[in-house]
């Protein structure tokens, strides 16, 4: 029986596109144990999410029953229970989770958190919200555009603790194409982003987004040509991608006060992109505003009780 048994009082689950993150939280509100993991959602059968779940978190069950709140892809179509979107406009802070019914394992009371959707234009988010909640929760008074990178990227519009509307851009998904199953992997395996390469195609498709499709041929013909540096070509790739995706937001955040929720160094990228424009964003790392978008809403289910 695994140590961390006897202090979880509650655990808080995150399962994105690609990271799944848990945090063991005791009768204080304290964190006392976290764990991520790396796995593909569309790589577990439709039987196995329990079983996924138990992997992520077993260390920290024992013989009683105990609540586990989670947000993101375990919540969506294909996931271990389909929760619904809520529309928009909407206010992430007063969210309620779904209960989950008929888990096997009678040691967890799963609630899952419900995303967010929009009609027209159509878009969805599922695990945004969690963070969204988070932010507003320690800013209530913003008035901005939050925007969120990552597989696929999020703009949204904030008011009065409200998601307005938002935008997302599959930026992310493309660039892990590209960068790994395209003509173009070998000329941009590198971990670097080379900073002058990554302001150049940046610059030139905010000017003219209509390029793209060329800019990303050209990325290859280089390096076949004059053997450009991998972290060269990763740069103009990811300067390419990031710069198309802002030409197209651009009502988003032009003239907004804007924040960036996100992991590094990709939120650092954005951040650059945007002070390039003239917009300085404010940074805040993902894990912390996820923990406290779910602390608060599991604070809020328990008052209700």
């Amino acid at each position: 029986m695994s140590a961390t048994i006897e202090f979880a009082r509650w655990i808080a689950v995150d399962w994105g596109n690609t990271h799944q993150r848990a945090w063991a939280i005791d009768a204080e509100g304290g964190v006392r144990a976290h764990v991520a993991r790396t796995r593909d959602p569309r790589d577990i059968p439709p039987d196995a999410w329990e079983a996924a779940l138990l992997d992520l978190i077993g260390d920290w069950l024992g013989m009683g029953r105990i609540p586990v709140l989670a947000c993101g892809m375990i919540g969506g179509r294909g996931g271990l229970c389909e929760v619904d979107y809520r529309p928009v406009p909407a206010k992430p802070a007063d969210m309620r989770p779904s209960a989950v019914p008929g888990l096997r394992d009678g040691r967890i009371a799963l609630s899952i958190m419900p995303g967010l959707c929009q009609s027209s234009p159509a878009d969805v988010m599922r695990g945004e919200e969690t963070q969204l909640a988070g932010f507003l929760t320690a800013t209530p008074a913003f008035d901005g555009v939050v925007c969120l990178p990552g597989t696929h990227s999020k703009w949204v519009q904030i008011s009065a603790a409200e998601v307005v509307s938002f935008q997302t851009a599959m930026t992310g998904e493309l660039f892990s194409l590209l960068s790994q199953h395209s003509s173009l992997a070998q000329y941009v395996a590198s971990d670097a982003v080379d900073p002058a390469a990554f302001d150049e195609s940046l610059a030139d498709l905010l000017s003219d987004p209509r390029r793209l499709a060329q800019r990303l041929f050209a990325i290859r013909a280089d390096g076949l040509l004059h053997a450009t540096a991998p972290s060269v070509a990763r740069g103009r790739l990811s300067g390419a991608l990031i710069g198309a995706e802002l030409a197209a937001t651009r009502p988003y955040w032009l003239g907004q006060d804007v924040a960036i929720i996100g992991a590094r160094p990709l939120a650092g990228l954005y951040a650059r992109a945007l002070g390039a424009q003239g917009v300085t964003a404010h940074v805040l790392d993902d894990d912390p505003m996820t923990l406290a978008g779910l602390t608060h809403v599991h604070a809020m289910t328990l008052a209700k009780e």
